[in-house]
């Protein structure tokens, strides 16, 4: 008998047809906009040879950047594929998973994959995840209230921090220097470096998970560009401070405009804002559409009556702005 697999968790991001047609604003897909320069060039002759699978120079790479050994460190093509490899090497059938809502989507399908299921309660959970930006209200916890949560968390669980969004809000509340070997934390190249399309996340955790989890990542699942470009980033860390400064003044007009218009903006730490609409969702989505402006419907997230927009430059934020207030002309 075929068991059962879990619908796919929606996503932001332009539709093909959208990314061909010129003019478009996607607030719906939360990226840098002011990302550091890379001085990077993909070189075709790295084509030629298959990765390798190990990936030895990227994850000593990235266990130098961050004070790790890179037996710590696990890799896989961007982050949702480090949840997945994470979920099928902790869980196994019948576990139980506390999932804190509303939040990131791609662990209750994660842990579903492996057999586990998500709940709520913490107790007699195998695992616990934590997403610190929040996504979808960019909440940011202080490092402080993540080691309660992990304290509160039983002795025998995992407890896995998403901190995809953190190098765009506050790195001093990483865990990614935890001295406990239940904590595993995720990070992602996507957001900080506006790459999407390359595909690059990586996870922190004790060596004998990470070589579970390493072993359960789908073979060569890091190819050569995104290997090669991650290489060359991870030299320009220390430029996302700078990201982060622009994104902070941006991120306070936008959440102002929002409420100025009648949104209820809720508090913010990332490169995003969610906050509820004062028209239904649907006529406000589709108004925005109609003038080439995408935002994220957060229903999925069980948010019916609220949008999440992405934090962009200071014209493309009033474009924005002006959009929303023609849609509630």
């Amino acid at each position: 008998m075929e068991r059962p697999i879990p619908k796919r968790a929606l996503h932001g991001g332009l539709a093909r047809r959208e990314q061909n047609e010129s003019g478009w604003l996607d607030f719906s897909a939360n990226l840098n906009p002011y990302p550091p320069r890379i001085d990077w060039t993909p070189d075709p002759a790295c084509l030629e040879h298959y990765p390798d699978d190990r990936y030895p120079a990227l994850r000593e790479a990235i266990a130098r950047t961050f004070g790790r050994r890179a037996d710590e460190v696990t890799v896989g093509n961007g982050s949702i594929e480090v949840i997945r490899a994470f979920c099928l090497a902790a869980l196994g059938p019948g576990d139980r998973v506390c999932i804190d809502r509303p939040t990131f989507g791609e662990y209750r399908v994660a842990a579903e994959l492996a057999g586990a299921r998500a709940t709520i309660e913490a107790d007699g959970a195998a695992a616990r995840f934590l997403c610190n930006p929040n996504n979808p209200t960019g909440a940011l916890l202080e490092r402080a209230a993540v080691e309660e949560a992990l304290a509160a968390t039983p002795e025998t669980a995992r407890f896995f921090v998403d901190e995809a969004f953190i190098e765009l809000a506050d790195p001093s509340a990483s865990m990614i220097d935890a001295d406990d070997d239940r904590v595993f934390v995720l990070r992602s190249m996507t957001k900080a470096f506006a790459v999407p399309g390359l595909r690059l996340g990586f996870g922190f955790g004790d060596p004998d998970l990470v070589d579970r989890c390493e072993r359960c990542r789908a073979p060569w699942s890091v190819n050569a560009f995104a290997e090669e470009f991650a290489l060359a980033a991870l030299r320009e860390y220390p430029a996302l401070e700078d990201s982060r400064r622009r994104i902070r003044a941006e991120r306070q007009r936008l959440a102002a405009g929002l409420a100025a218009l009648g949104f209820e903006p809720m508090q913010a730490s990332a490169n995003f804002v969610c906050a509820a609409s004062p028209m239904p969702l649907e006529e406000l989505v589709a108004g925005l559409a109609r003038r080439r402006i995408r935002v994220r419907d957060c229903a999925s997230f069980g948010l019916p009556r609220t949008i999440r927009v992405a934090v962009r430059t200071r014209d493309e934020n009033r474009r924005l702005l002006e959009g929303l207030e023609a849609c509630l002309a």
